[in-house]
């Protein structure tokens, strides 16, 4: 069995009632690769999950863009991993770039919340990405390795996790790794499980790219063999996300 080919879509904070409704009526209507082939996942703004989670299609499936890392409680703000689970809202992105620069996480914090989310029952979107600062020092590989570790040393089953590579400064820039730099990582990655957590976790983690994923350049970075997929922003709030769910027919047919 292969590694399913994920598209995600993160909406980050955006849209509105009226907006949320036209996005989810375009795709339950999109023509998309079986489930079979590709898993769909949407991620709205906290206030929608109730709305687009009623209102979308059986086939595709949601995501909150966040949790807490422990037990609710006197946390103003927050939204527990629990909270999730009553909803019935299955996976959650957690590490995202944006938090981890806006907000100062920091990767064993992540960590710690990629273990509580799963000890909860959530299946998690784990992000993991270089700035533009290391990636010209020529430490990418160092980078994601070290947020990687962060997280492998407070799970210890990997089956619920999808790695999201989202280099910092290809998200919301227009810049997009290119395939082979895209490639390039996802196989050192692979490495790394290998290496440091074992044979079985390296081969069957997908590993999915992020970073100015569009309808133009989605199935070319598909054909990569290590490349199981996208954790698209922008684009997934417009009809090209339909393109990029359609782009698992590459991996399938390469």
């Amino acid at each position: 069995m292969g590694r399913k080919f994920f598209v995600g879509g993160n909406w980050k904070c955006n849209g509105n009632t009226e907006e949320v409704k036209k996005i989810v009526a375009s795709l339950n209507a999109a023509q998309v690769p079986s489930q079979d082939v590709v898993e769909v996942v949407v991620s709205p703004p906290y206030v929608f999950l109730p709305l687009v989670k009623e209102s979308l299609r059986s086939d595709f499936h949601i995501a909150a863009q966040n949790c807490w890392v422990k037990k609710g409680g006197a946390y103003t703000g927050e939204v527990s991993a629990e909270m999730l689970v009553d909803l019935n809202v299955p996976w959650v992105i957690l590490g995202h770039s944006e938090r981890r620069a806006l907000l100062n996480e920091s990767s064993e914090f992540v960590g710690d919340k990629v273990a509580y989310a799963l000890s909860k029952g959530l299946k998690v979107i784990a992000c993991i990405g270089e700035t533009l600062e290391q990636r010209e020092a020529g430490t990418t590989v160092d980078v994601v390795a070290s947020q990687t570790k962060a997280i492998a040393e407070k799970i210890s089953d990997w089956t619920n996790v999808v790695l999201a590579y989202e280099p910092v400064w290809a998200i919301g820039t227009g810049k997009v790794a290119s395939p082979a730099q895209a490639q390039e990582v996802h196989v050192e990655l692979r490495k790394w499980l290998k290496a440091n957590v074992n044979a079985d976790v390296a081969a069957s983690t997908r590993i999915i790219y992020g970073g100015s994923v569009n309808g133009g350049n989605c199935k070319d970075l598909a054909s990569q063999p290590d490349i199981d997929g996208f954790l698209v922003g922008g684009a997934s709030l417009k009809p090209e996300f339909i393109d990029i769910i359609k782009s698992a027919e590459t991996k399938k047919n390469a």
